[in-house]
């Protein structure tokens, strides 16, 4: 029977449900990690404060990512409602789906360190009195993190509050993430993450398969040089094309070609052998919206996908640091 991530509904069985399964013998998953320290579901709540990013604003450049649509991900539009709202139309979805009463406030959209520490305090502080939340994750960039925004992520540590820093580093080469208009290298992720670490705050790094000019062994050195610096918990996702973006055009002229759904979940299922079973991952794929994702259409099947990662583990007979410490040499799988 194929591995399901979650319940589900499905005309394929009696009912309409698939079963919940063992998933996490096979990957040492963020939901899992949070029911076993806190006995019970801890669901990250998506919350967009109004911030933009240094290579929007022309501080580092203009434009952003060449891949970002932060609608194609993020709640809301450029227009947010209050953190309050935002947090009360989570409820109602979770309340229909895992039915979670303890959250994370997630600070996902754009540059979520991007401001002086006091307006930050305020927001931050603003969240975790909302009923239910125990801490924060923070989505922001490697060159957005100065001491002082990390002493107050390190308070929060102190008075008991669950918090992760979760940096988009997205590949660990230097000309990938020029090419991508990132407007940062990997000395300043590796700078990042080891001061954060330094005051007891855990790190997600976020890392991109199928970036334009990578292949699957730019995806294995970027897994290793991470895994170098040292990192507590890691996000995978396969690139996709969305609509208002720079890569939407390169794709559009052929210049950019996605990865195949095959491709993306053995070379995710090769990664997640190699990662140590102690860094937690948050995420082993992505998608976006239908009414903004172009390319590819495999990656509206987010379920499709975890249940192949999954499938994929368990016909090798493997699972998360299977293979950890071995160095990368491209594996034929057998069918």
């Amino acid at each position: 029977m194929p591995f399901a991530f979650m319940r589900r509904r499905s005309c394929a069985r009696p009912g309409g449900w698939v079963r919940m399964n063992a998933r996490a013998d096979l990957i040492h998953g963020f939901g899992r990690a949070m029911q076993d320290r806190y006995g019970e579901r801890v669901h990250k709540v998506a919350l967009d404060a109004g911030f933009t990013c240094p290579n929007r604003d022309g501080s580092k450049g203009i434009g952003g990512c060449t891949f970002c649509n932060n609608k194609s991900f993020a709640p809301g539009t450029r227009e947010p409602a209050s953190l309050a709202a935002q947090f009360e139309r989570a409820r109602g979805r979770i309340a229909r789906g895992t039915g979670a009463r303890r959250f994370l406030a997630y600070f996902q959209a754009y540059t979520n360190t991007y401001a002086h520490v006091d307006e930050l305090r305020a927001l931050y502080d603003e969240a975790l009195a909302e009923p239910g939340v125990i801490g924060l994750s923070i989505g922001t960039r490697p060159d957005c993190v100065p001491s002082p925004v990390l002493d107050l992520l390190a308070e929060y540590r102190e008075r008991g509050h669950e918090v992760w820093l979760e940096l988009g580093l997205q590949s660990a080469f230097d000309h990938s993430l020029s090419r991508v208009n990132r407007g940062h290298g990997f000395a300043e992720y590796v700078e990042a993450t080891r001061a954060a670490r330094a005051r007891g705050i855990p790190v997600c790094c976020h890392l991109i398969v199928g970036l334009p000019g990578e292949d699957e062994s730019h995806a294995h050195a970027s897994l290793d040089r991470v895994l170098e610096v040292g990192v507590d918990g890691l996000k995978l996702h396969p690139l996709h094309v969305v609509k208002h973006t720079i890569l939407a055009i390169e794709w559009k002229r052929g210049d950019y070609v996605p990865l195949e759904e095959a491709d993306y979940v053995r070379i995710a299922a090769d990664l997640i052998e190699r990662t140590p079973w102690e860094v937690v991952y948050h995420r082993v794929t992505g998608t976006a919206p239908a009414d903004m994702l172009l390319a590819p259409a495999w990656c509206a099947k987010k379920w499709d996908i975890l249940n192949g990662i999954a499938d994929e583990l368990a016909r090798r007979g493997s699972r998360q640091g299977a293979r950890a410490g071995q160095p990368w040499k491209e594996q034929i799988h057998a069918a």
